[in-house]
């Protein structure tokens, strides 16, 4: 069995996400306080009881979910898990990339906490809210959508922004650009094009802003090389050198989330168990749907976690 962990991004989140974590273990809540004391905000109060559109905003959303899935990987740690012996890559989606950066010791959580904050900000900030957007394409192949998104750019920035798989892409630009991208899309057989509610335009040129911010924040914190090698969202392939990690997640701002790649390269390289850290199960479907040979698993519940831990460590 050679196992990876997963964890999840943006759109994962939910209110009350992580209170049955804080209410079963010490070590879950430790992981909420240091947080909430990093980010000088009661930040766990608005994951636990919202409003939901207070959570859902881009810069309280990651750093929230980045702390659920921590708490996670702290109690499995505390209860036998030892992430270099057990766990031979992580990844994580988006945001989740510092999640599973975190977990791997390249930053610690006070870092990573301030990390996704600034990201948050920045990425909200970049583009004026209703210049930009993103739409799910489904049903058609990468390289039309490519094709699609390159008749748009007419119109303004239009690129793929995620490539989730099971022949679900997400395209991301200026609002213009993503409506006619949207529309040739539709034209070209696609199943369906469905602009998403979102409150700018991630994973694009656009984003350049929040690239910059990024690289003078990630040169402000100490950084290691992870205690296993990640396979990184615009590479789709492992890398374990912090400075080069670092360039990478500042290309990611603006950059592909390559995640069908990213499935697809662990079942090339012999994973067999996907475990998915944190909140909801978007990444262990998105799994099923790119490769049946690996098993996926979502851990985000006290039972989860026992569940995990019984098959990890026997």
């Amino acid at each position: 069995m050679s196992i990876a962990f997963t964890f999840p991004g943006q759109g994962s989140q939910t209110v009350g996400m992580g209170k049955d974590l804080a209410e079963a273990f010490p070590e879950a809540r430790a992981v909420f306080q240091e947080v909430d004391d990093a980010l000088d905000q009661k930040l766990s109060e608005i994951m636990w009881n919202g409003p939901e559109e207070k959570l859902t905003l881009t810069a309280n959303a990651q750093p929230a979910l980045m702390a659920v899935s921590i708490a996670a990987i702290r109690v499995m740690e505390a209860r036998g898990l030892k992430l270099a012996d057990t766990v031979s890559y992580v990844a994580g989606h988006s945001l989740g990339e510092y999640s599973a950066l975190c977990a791997a010791g390249t930053f610690s959580l006070v870092d990573t906490a301030r990390l996704l904050r600034i990201r948050g900000n920045a990425m909200q900030s970049a583009v004026p809210v209703g210049e930009g957007a993103m739409a799910a394409i489904i049903g058609l192949e990468h390289g039309d959508v490519e094709t699609v998104c390159r008749d748009a750019s007419g119109a303004g920035v239009c690129q793929i922004a995620n490539d989730n798989g099971g022949g679900q892409l997400v395209i991301s630009g200026s609002k213009a650009a993503v409506e006619k991208a949207a529309a040739l899309a539709t034209e070209k057989g696609a199943k369906r094009a469905i602009m998403l509610p979102v409150s700018a335009p991630f994973h694009s040129a656009l984003m350049s802003p929040a690239a910059d911010a990024m690289r003078h924040a990630l040169a402000q914190v100490d950084k290691r090389a992870p205690v296993v090698p990640l396979i990184a969202n615009v590479r789709a392939a492992p890398v374990t050198d912090a400075s080069e990690i670092v360039d990478l997640l500042v290309s990611q701002v603006t950059g592909q989330v390559r995640w069908r790649e990213t499935v697809e390269w662990f079942a090339a390289n012999g994973v067999t168990d996907l475990y998915e850290v944190g909140s909801g199960k978007v990444l262990t479907g998105l799994a099923r749907r790119i490769d049946k040979t690996v098993s996926g698993t979502a851990i985000n519940t006290p039972a989860d976690i026992e569940t995990a831990l019984a098959a990890i460590l026997g």
